[in-house]
């Protein structure tokens, strides 16, 4: 590399803070607004939740997709910290599974679903990166608790990841605020499911995460 090379790399401004506050306020609100009201909610809303113009705005995030992505990668990024800290906190394995699981459902993973359809990129390298990140941070929950006698055997990460995503996905015509009454009430019926001794059969077979991703 030249002098010049050398010297211009040198000289590339690094983001105000005051610039980062600003995307972090941005993905925040963009996050609590799609879970709201969909992946549609119009961009200027967002901007005026964050408490930002609208030329901050499109300057960080010139289109829709941009913002989506971040926010996708924003929510996954937080759950996989959420398992992370679990796992590392909590010396029972079922009360780690039992605390992701709880926190988990606080980042409305299910309310997020719409925003991945359409043509939002799947196959991002950045996405595929925290993809498998929170995938293994799950399964060595799942896996542990099973180790120790703590879960059933018949079941996988995946068929915890279904029920996270179905369970926090608002019912049609009911508002978010009004779901979160239900939502821990009904992740303790599922997790009382989980836990050994068995008292039933399941139907079927362990869902794994290529499952998941297998084409129907």
């Amino acid at each position: 590399m030249g002098t010049e090379a050398v010297t211009a790399v040198r000289r590339a401004p690094r983001p105000r803070a005051d610039a980062l506050r600003n995307r972090e306020r941005i993905v925040a609100a963009a996050r609590e607004m799609f879970v709201e009201f969909g992946p549609d909610v119009p961009l200027d809303e967002i901007a005026r939740r964050a408490g930002v113009g609208n030329a901050t705005l499109y300057r960080n995030f010139p289109e829709r997709a941009a913002l989506v992505h971040e926010v996708v990668l924003s929510v996954m990024r937080r759950t996989t910290e959420r398992a992370e800290q679990a796992t590392a906190e909590e010396a029972d394995t079922f009360a780690a599974l039992s605390r992701f699981t709880h926190e988990a459902a606080d980042e409305r993973i299910g309310a997020l679903c719409p925003m991945l359809s359409g043509t939002f990129d799947h196959d991002h390298p950045d996405l595929l990166a925290e993809r498998d990140r929170l995938e293994e941070a799950v399964r060595g929950l799942i896996d542990r608790a099973q180790a120790a006698g703590r879960v059933r055997a018949d079941v996988a990460v995946g068929d915890l990841m279904v029920a996270l995503s179905q369970l926090t996905r608002p019912l049609p015509g009911t508002g978010c605020l009004d779901f979160d009454r239900f939502i821990h009430r009904h992740l303790q019926l599922l997790l009382d499911g989980l836990e050994a001794p068995a008292r039933s059969g399941l139907p079927g077979t362990a869902v794994t995460l290529e499952d998941l991703r297998r084409e129907p």
